[in-house]
């Protein structure tokens, strides 16, 4: 398959690029020689400058495209021409909202002539509630969301941090206050106003931004956070996702290659120190009444089960009990038969470290149960399993500062390990590359956030706008979205990247502004292939595509693949908020989009869809910059084989034969329209017209066929 060979040679090459990279370290370690960059010197630090537009190439009046003409221009290369309407529109679509164009939508543009055409196309797409999904997702990786997490307090209510990412991303919220929120549960750029009678008042958040603050919360492993995670992980995250430098290796010690010094990570930590978990009840009076009814009928009807379960169990745990206990030493048995209450702290020691060898487990009473007892201890189990929990209650887990933690002195910790502080170095909060002196009586955090967003910081606009930009082609201006310090090297493109970075300012930090600049140039629009000498040389000279003389194929995410099948299905859920569903099967809420399908980690048992841990999901424990893209046998086996993958094929064929009245030749070019955004060929038409051989039943076979296409999988 040509495309699998395309991508596994740049998935080997990145992996070969990061080999070479962490050799080079390991030489320098070992050499016991490393030159760290001077902060003057990084190239990601210095301030952003708005360079003239270049002399278009083109007629094209979109400046992306004279920044990028020029490039090419001046590496010989001919960019090709553009891609079909019907190419085009699939792209953007998917690009723009993760689902495939209807018929309709096709129809009407490809019948629109007039010059605003496209420009129509993306304003419908960006006003889409889907859009806000669409790039939820993408977010929500970076900032590292997660459904379940081992024992992650903020479980229960955190779908609803979800929800504020995606509605504000349909809100086209600047992104300054996108981040500003997040950090402090604030939007608002000023804290406080003066009223007509003068009193200076705090500006009051608005109520639904409690739910960014999931963004922090989301980083606690317990809900006392003796290990400091919530801080720790809140540094982690935000250096990665705002800021493009990565600061965890000075968890340890200085950074060996940026001007990032182990004191600064643990100043960066003291601004999260002081926070707390605190839970926020979200339930009515009615629904607290409810469930309090629920809970009290659940709690009967168990107990009627339970309790003729433990007498029928009782002899046999009593003699085994007593089998064991008579094993123990002679002190042991009688500190043990003594009442809780009346054994001294030594003897309750000894009833604690004796209780794992006395503790009789269900499946050692059924061995010795007969047979008949056995059958009526599995019935009653199996009834007990059936009985519905009731729902709990909706609780959001927010954070807030604790006052006793904000008078408490910071330190460098050995090892990252909060039970290890260096006594010798404590650190006062702040954070590298920013002022040395620091105003923080509106609040530690609030001061970061006024220095992280404001315009003149050389990075806040530059990590994002290349961070969209590789949303849209795969790859960024700068090749690195990981990493803006001395290991990712300088841009590619470095004036296109500070001309986006400081008109993205100027528009007021407008992230629909940018969308809707970069999917509407020449470069965006750009076929993605073509059989002529003019592309054989571009391949000679860029192989790589860093002038972006074409538009790179991109393999559907497996979000996007899922979606898609369910789209062709008619089984598409795409309602907006709530919990998330389980997703391995489409029955039972999990047709809904992929972004609303449970993901995370637990060691006790797996979370994440098969589907998804194929096609390269991560599990949220990390930020997730870039998303792999790997091409293995599983994905193939399961789009073959699968009962998903089945089952879809079978109701797309189904949809295919009734919207076509059973007419075998007009259903293959519905499917052909619906799936790829095209009808087919003349060669295409005959090959499934002979397949097919008058056989409606063979229509699921196309079906299948359809969604195993390397058309269907590659957004070209």
């Amino acid at each position: 398959m040509k495309t699998s060979k395309v991508h596994l040679y740049f998935h080997g090459s990145r992996i070969l690029i990061r080999l070479i990279a962490c050799g080079a370290v390991l030489l320098g370690l070992a050499s016991g020689g490393r030159e760290v960059t001077r902060k003057e010197d990084l190239w990601s630090l210095r301030p952003v400058v708005r360079p003239p537009i270049p002399t278009p190439g083109s007629d094209s009046r979109n400046p992306i495209d004279a920044f990028i003409g020029e490039a090419c221009r001046e590496r010989g290369i001919s960019p090709l021409g553009p891609a079909g309407k019907g190419v085009w529109l699939h792209r953007v679509t998917l690009d723009l909202t993760g689902i495939l164009p209807t018929q309709a939508e096709q129809q009407a543009f490809l019948n629109d002539a007039s010059i605003e055409a496209i420009d129509t196309v993306v304003m419908r797409l960006l006003g889409s509630e889907q859009h806000g999904v669409r790039y939820g997702r993408h977010w929500l990786d970076v900032l590292r969301y997660a459904d379940v997490d081992e024992g992650m307090p903020a479980a229960p209510g955190i779908h609803l941090w979800r929800d504020w990412v995606i509605t504000a991303l349909n809100q086209d919220l600047p992104y300054d206050a996108f981040v500003r929120a997040q950090l402090c549960g604030n939007r608002a750029e000023a804290r406080t106003v003066i009223t007509a009678t003068g009193h200076r008042m705090p500006v009051e958040p608005r109520p639904e931004d409690v739910f960014a603050l999931g963004f922090l919360a989301r980083g606690a492993s317990t809900r006392a956070d003796a290990d400091q995670q919530l801080a720790i992980g809140a540094v982690d995250t935000l250096s990665s996702a705002f800021l493009g430098i990565t600061v965890g290796c000075a968890k340890c010690h200085d950074h060996f290659f940026d001007p990032v010094k182990q004191a600064d990570f643990y100043s960066m930590k003291a601004l999260f120190d002081p926070l707390v978990l605190r839970p926020l009840e979200l339930a009515s009076a009615e629904q607290m009444f409810a469930r309090g009814r629920a809970v009290a009928e659940y709690e009967t009807r168990k107990q009627t089960l339970i309790e003729p379960m433990n007498k029928l169990i009782e002899p046999h745990r009593t003699r085994l009990y007593e089998e064991r206990l008579n094993m123990l030493p002679k002190e042991a048995q009688a500190a043990i038969r003594k009442r809780e209450k009346q054994r001294s702290k030594a003897e309750q020691r000894i009833a604690d470290d004796y209780f794992p060898i006395l503790r009789i487990d269900p499946p050692k009473i059924k061995e010795v149960m007969t047979q008949e007892d056995g059958h009526r201890y599995e019935s009653y189990l199996k009834e007990i399993n059936a009985l519905q929990t009731p729902e709990p209650l909706p609780v959001f887990w927010t954070v807030e500062e604790d006052s006793k933690r904000l008078g408490e002195t910071n330190y460098v910790l050995t090892t990252g390990d909060p039970t290890r502080p260096r006594l010798s170095q404590p650190v006062d909060p702040g954070f590298p590359f920013g002022p040395e002196r620091r105003d923080l009586r509106e609040g530690r955090r609030e001061e970061f956030a006024d220095w992280l967003t404001a315009p003149e910081n050389p990075l806040f606009a530059r990590v994002v706008v290349n961070r969209i930009w590789q949303w849209h082609f795969g790859s960024g201006l700068h090749a690195s979205a990981i990493d803006f310090g001395t290991l990712g090297g300088i841009p590619r493109h470095p004036k296109l990247l500070d001309w986006l970075a400081s008109e993205f300012v100027a528009h007021h930090y407008s992230m629909k502004w940018l969308h809707r600049l970069i999917v509407t140039s020449e470069t965006y629009r750009r076929a993605s292939s073509e059989a002529t000498d003019t592309a054989a040389s571009n391949h000679r000279l860029d192989p790589d595509n860093q002038c972006f003389w074409r538009y790179p194929l991109q393999r559907l995410e497996a979000e996007v693949l899922r979606d898609s099948m369910l789209q062709m299905a008619g089984r598409l859920d795409t309602s907006l908020g709530g919990r998330s569903v389980q997703g391995e099967k489409w029955e039972g809420g999990a047709s809904r989009r992929a972004t609303y399908l449970i993901r995370g980690y637990r060691s006790s048992g797996e979370v994440l869809p098969d589907f998804f841990k194929s096609f390269d999901v991560e599990d949220g424990r990390s930020p997730c910059l870039v998303r792999g893209q790997t091409v293995t046998a599983p994905q193939a086996l399961f789009l073959m084989n699968s009962d998903f993958s089945e089952k879809l094929a079978t109701l797309f064929a189904q949809r295919l034969r009734s919207e076509s009245d059973n007419d075998l030749e007009q259903g293959v070019g519905l499917g052909y329209e619906l799936t790829l955004g095209r009808p087919p060929s003349l060669a295409e038409r005959r090959a499934a017209i002979d397949y097919l051989q008058g056989d409606p039943e063979r229509m699921k076979g196309f079906a299948w066929l359809l969604f195993n296409l390397d058309e269907f999988l590659y957004v070209r």
